[in-house]
């Protein structure tokens, strides 16, 4: 067996599963089939999964080649935002020759089971997009080349990461509130543990706090339209200043704001400002149409791909977060505009 931090090899993976070295070499080969047992070629892939084995990708790629192909790994395809990540970088890897492969993780942010008997065989390196910096251990993300985007860059596994400067993001939708005027903010904050909406209630809370006779009231709600909505009328029925602007953390939860405030006979903006986070095609389909903050999907994942490409190729990826945009619609305006 592999002992401290020696790299297992097939000839312990051969031991913990009671066959020969040929015989591992045929199961993560996937050239098994009419010459072991299925019983066997399972408890080979077990064996490999529990030891972390990895094959010589040196020595196999002088054989095979390059597999060239990349996982990208999101929590969900819920949101035309990661569509749109995968767009990028399956744009940048189809000019330099790789397929890009799409795994929506069943746990959403959390760790990631892995998607086929072997990844780490098949692939030449993960982009993992706004998941746990500890989500890929299954799938042996932290032994393969690795980029994280959307997460936090002292805390990531992988070799490097992308990041919207999604700080800057929620300066500039609070700096535009408190320019029109606005002194009470709901938050209305995503209920998922993650660095990108930790930096969001961060970075609002500071600026909002540093104008005098400011209040802020954050309420939790999952990633849905009716979580939104139910949050919303909850937060309208808290005793306090009622908030005259509503922070979303994705354009969908504003939607859910929407339908709140029309039921309390609010008017938006006239009685309440609304804004969002993606600027995806809902923001513009919403009436009034909502100011949110655009975030570039698609260079997000060209960006994650191409510093996986140098991270292939032993080069040190571009630095610098991507910038953000405010789109500034009709859903705000100066509290009390009628």
């Amino acid at each position: 067996m592999a002992r401290g931090n020696t790299r297992p090899t097939s000839r312990d993976v051969a031991q913990a599963a009671g066959v020969s070295q040929a015989a591992v070499s045929l199961v993560l080969g996937d050239k098994w089939r009419g010459r072991v047992s299925e019983t066997t070629a399972e408890r080979v892939r077990e064996a490999a999964r529990e030891l972390g084995y990895r094959p010589n990708l040196a020595a196999r790629n002088l054989r095979l080649g390059h597999t060239r192909t990349v996982l990208l790994v999101v929590p969900a395809l819920t949101t035309e935002f990661f569509a749109g990540v995968y767009t990028g970088a399956a744009r940048v890897a189809a000019d330099h020759g790789f397929g890009v492969v799409l795994y929506p993780s069943p746990e959403g942010i959390g760790p990631a089971r892995d998607p086929f008997a072997s990844a780490q065989a098949a692939l030449d390196g993960v982009i993992a997009s706004s998941m746990a910096a500890d989500a890929l251990t299954a799938i042996r993300g932290d032994q393969l080349p690795l980029v994280m985007l959307d997460s936090d860059p002292t805390g990531s596994l992988g070799a490097a990461t992308v990041n919207l400067d999604i700080a800057d993001g929620a300066r500039q939708v609070a700096d535009h509130l408190l320019g029109l005027g606005h002194r009470h903010f709901l938050h209305l904050a995503a209920d998922i543990p993650s660095w990108t909406f930790d930096i969001r209630a961060r970075e609002l809370a500071g600026r909002v706090a540093a104008t005098p006779g400011t209040t802020l009231r954050t309420a939790h709600t999952p990633m849905t339209i009716e979580g939104a909505l139910a949050a919303t009328e909850t937060a309208l029925d808290t005793p306090g200043p009622r908030p005259t602007a509503v922070v979303c953390d994705d354009d969908k939860l504003a939607a859910g704001v929407y339908k709140a405030l029309r039921r309390r006979g609010l008017r938006i903006p006239d009685d309440v400002s609304v804004t969002g986070v993606d600027d995806i095609a809902l923001a513009a389909a919403l009436d009034p149409e909502l100011t949110t903050v655009r975030l570039d999907a698609e260079l997000f994942g060209e960006r994650g791909m191409q510093a996986l490409l140098a991270v292939l190729d032993g080069r040190t990826p571009d630095a610098g977060d991507i910038p953000v945009h405010l789109v500034v619609r009709a859903s705000t305006a100066p509290p009390g505009a009628s």
